[in-house]
């Protein structure tokens, strides 16, 4: 039974996509281990992705911004930003306009742009927001009882692209 990423590969997603995989272990009382199981139970039936944030993933970040055109150009120590991450922006000066953005260049560890909406000259500071959270299904899972009222489920989360 596959999760029919492939399928939808073949369909108008991209192929060159680098999914994630998440190698978890979640050391629970038995009780809260039954939940977490009943879940991705349910997830194998009906075949659906699930929203997940990796720990560690995701954040907020301040620095600055320029725009010229519709190209904007955002100056962040050490962003972790790729070509295709999707961000929330603040603009906390200036005149742009707040919104969601697919990050269009990462000229090097500091430096990124966005396509904006409109064309405009603006410049000031900014928080830049990457929520982490992606779709992802549940390949396997394993649960084991070490001892009374304890459990320990080790899961491998896979990230998929639906459009």
């Amino acid at each position: 039974m596959g999760d029919g990423y492939e399928f939808r590969a073949l369909f108008g997603l991209p192929l060159t996509q680098d999914p994630k995989i998440y190698d978890l272990t979640f050391n629970v009382s038995e009780t809260e281990s039954d939940v977490i199981e009943a879940f991705l139970r349910s997830r194998v039936n009906d075949q659906a992705s699930f929203t997940f944030t990796p720990p560690a993933e995701g954040g907020t970040k301040t620095g600055t911004y320029s725009q010229s055109g519709v190209t904007v150009t955002f100056s962040i120590t050490n962003h972790g930003l790729a070509i295709g991450d999707v961000v929330t922006v603040d603009y906390t000066s200036g005149s742009a306009t707040d919104g969601t953005f697919v990050i269009a260049t990462a000229a090097d560890q500091n430096t990124f742009t966005v396509n904006a909406a409109s064309s405009a000259t603006n410049s000031g500071n900014v928080s830049v927001t990457l929520s982490g959270a992606g779709q992802y299904v549940c390949q396997s899972w394993t649960k084991t009882i070490p001892y009374n009222n304890r459990a320990v489920l080790n899961c491998t989360f896979r990230e998929v692209f639906e459009p």
